[in-house]
């Protein structure tokens, strides 16, 4: 009981083992830092196919992967799993794959994508996921063009023959054999056809050769190419071994310690061509066991649907998602009970990334799951990236908390180089890779002198005095820009600021102002909430962007906003309404759901044009 007239005591925390928040820290003459995680890594696979291996032979009939499909629930236990991994890897061999002829795959998240992906770690065959997005959101098949010819892949897999065959006919050179999950097309081979379909039991010859190769895997085996975004240049090929893989596996296993108590159960639709959804989810569940409902919904309202489906059912163990997605999910939590009933029942732990969560958001899902269980479940991000697979830091009940992305993990080391009044991230660890496929200068330029890889990430520390507080992500370098006075501007943090005054109206800016005089934001309003604010019956945004009550709206907050900056760097003085929303095909858009500032601004210069403007527009707020 709270002493009379005192705050009510924070509900407890759910039970769930976490590692720990100390660190080592050393302190460079250059004023930069050097921090360890407290915690040793312990010893780790170094082979992803030994996964498979083990809990085909400790529980084989526990669920490996659940999809949902037109025809219905489609299921594969574990022993089903490798038996099945075992017949495509001979056949896989039968294609002289290597790294030099790499197995490409362009498709969603599936049961065959996962045994086809799995076959090939299995034999040390490399894997390339590329974003379906780049055969089917595009005209020019640029970047696909790109990708291929970095590649030169010996088999592509795609998941639909019919609607890739255009992409590649444009981009594949040469008699390059594809595989089309369903609906195979000029020349194109079946699933089925793939050589001895069925685990050769029967063919010792079959048997030796997927038995030889597997032992041939190390940790020094290439297992994946995953490309960069390309929001800062050319997308790149970044080089995922073995090693690596298990390496950040172990990783996680230490931070999220209660995946070892409890197979894990996960719900996630994130796509496997990125690092997040294909290692380090994916992982999660191979290395422990675990079970992954394969979520076909997406964050975002009009594609939630599937997704509340299968939460409806299924209480997941640890939930990840984008800060988008969990806004998404919240007003249906919070009409449905049986939603919320089931989704927090197994949970021990929140986790998001891709962006900074708004403290709305993070507010309104503590609430939700007291009012639900009674505990608080924590919530946590981390930050890592491609090049890392992907983990470097993660936050623990210590260090968590808005813009907080904890600290080093076990094994990595974390170097905190002085750039200005932040630090900038370079990591050295099992976990890093040894740099970019067929690009040696842009390897080079991405280590230091001593080894350690440039995230180009941001940092600070939560506490001077305690390290242990965690660190607190400041965004990108490339986020950062300079005023024509050569005043810096903290992009990343302008944002979530900007973003936290204007939502829910606003679901999304992009600050501006490179070059110029000062901060400008474009603004992306979340027109059925903008429409619902004033009155409107329909959103119509063509007409919201003139309504005198919504500019009223967002000029207070704007107002509000600039009243608290400290100057020019982090006052914002005016935002633009816009209409289109950023788009995937033309790459302003991620996957993951978070936007591409930089690209988006290249591709729509007309826009800064009427936000800088000297004539007024009735899209532009102006703070003054």
């Amino acid at each position: 009981m709270s002493a009379r007239g005192s705050a009510p005591e924070p509900a407890r925390m759910r039970a769930a083992a976490f590692f720990t928040s100390e660190v080592a820290v050393e302190r460079l003459a250059d004023g930069g830092l050097l921090m360890r995680s407290a915690e040793s890594l312990q010893p780790f696979d170094v082979r992803m196919g030994d996964w498979i291996d083990r809990w085909a032979r400790e529980a084989p009939e526990r669920d490996f992967l659940v999809e949902q499909t037109p025809a219905g629930e489609r299921r594969i236990t574990y022993g089903e799993a490798r038996r099945a991994v075992r017949a495509l890897a001979a056949g896989l061999l039968r294609h002289s794959l290597s790294a030099e002829r790499p197995l490409a795959i362009l498709a969603s998240a599936s049961i065959d994508h996962a045994l086809l992906m799995c076959a090939a770690l299995y034999i040390g065959v490399p894997v390339a996921p590329i974003a379906p997005a780049y055969a089917l959101q595009s005209r020019d098949f640029l970047k696909l063009r790109r990708v291929m010819s970095l590649l030169t892949p010996g088999l592509v897999v795609v998941e639909n023959g019919s609607a890739y065959r255009q992409a590649l006919q444009a981009v594949l050179e040469g008699d390059i054999c594809v595989v089309a999950l369903t609906h195979a097309v000029d020349g194109q081979q079946p699933l089925a056809s793939l050589p001895a379909a069925r685990e050769p039991d029967g063919v010792v010859g079959a048997v030796d050769a997927v038995d030889a190769a597997a032992a041939r895997v190390g940790p020094q085996t290439i297992a994946k190419f995953l490309f960069t975004s390309g929001s800062t240049g050319i997308s790149k090929a970044v080089i995922n071994t073995h090693g690596m893989l298990c390496a950040s596996a172990q990783m996680q296993r230490q931070v999220t310690a209660f995946v070892t108590q409890q197979p894990p159960v996960m719900v996630d639709w994130l796509p496997w061509n990125h690092t997040a959804g294909g290692n380090n989810i994916f992982n999660i569940i191979l290395q422990n066991g675990g079970t992954l409902y394969i979520d076909p919904g997406r964050p975002e309202p009009s594609l939630i649907e599937p997704t509340l489906r299968l939460l409806r059912r299924v209480s997941p163990t640890l939930y990840f998602n984008v800060p988008l997605g969990y806004e998404a999910l919240l007003p249906h939590f919070r009409a449905d009970r049986l939603l919320r009933e089931t989704f927090f029942r197994d949970l021990k732990f929140l986790w998001y990334a891709a962006a900074p969560m708004q403290p709305s958001t993070w507010r309104m899902l503590e609430e939700l799951a007291v009012a639900t269980t009674g505990e608080r479940i924590f919530i946590a991000t981390g930050l890592g990236m491609t090049e890392t697979s992907p983990l470097a830091l993660f936050g623990n009940k210590r260090a968590a908390g808005v813009g907080v992305v904890g600290v080093p993990v076990p094994g990595l080391e974390l170097k905190l180089a002085r750039s200005e009044d932040k630090f900038e991230a370079l990591y050295r660890g099992p976990n890093v890779t040894p740099g970019y496929w067929r690009d040696p200068p842009a390897t080079q330029a991405a280590f230091d002198a001593e080894g350690y890889f440039r995230s180009g990430d941001l940092l600070s520390l939560v506490d001077e005095r305690d390290a242990g507080a965690g660190l607190r992500f400041e965004g990108r370098a490339s986020d950062d820009f300079k005023l024509a006075s050569g005043t810096r501007v903290a992009g990343a943090r302008l944002r979530l600021a900007a973003l936290d005054a204007l939502s829910p109206l606003i679901s999304e800016v992009v600050v501006v102002g490179s070059g110029r005089h000062d901060v400008r934001i474009l603004m992306f309003p979340d027109w059925q909430r903008c429409a619902a604010f004033c009155g409107w019956q329909a959103a119509v945004p063509t007409a919201l962007v003139g309504d005198r009550t919504l500019n009223t709206e967002l000029c207070a907050r704007l107002r509000t906003l600039a009243a608290a900056a400290t100057g020019r760097s982090n006052r914002i003085v005016a935002g633009l309404l816009v209409i289109e929303p950023p788009s995937a095909s033309h790459g302003e858009l991620t996957e993951k759901g978070t936007v591409n500032g930089n690209l988006l601004q290249r591709n729509r210069p007309e826009l800064l044009d009427e936000l800088f403007g000297a004539e007024p527009s009735p899209r532009r707020v102006d703070v003054d």
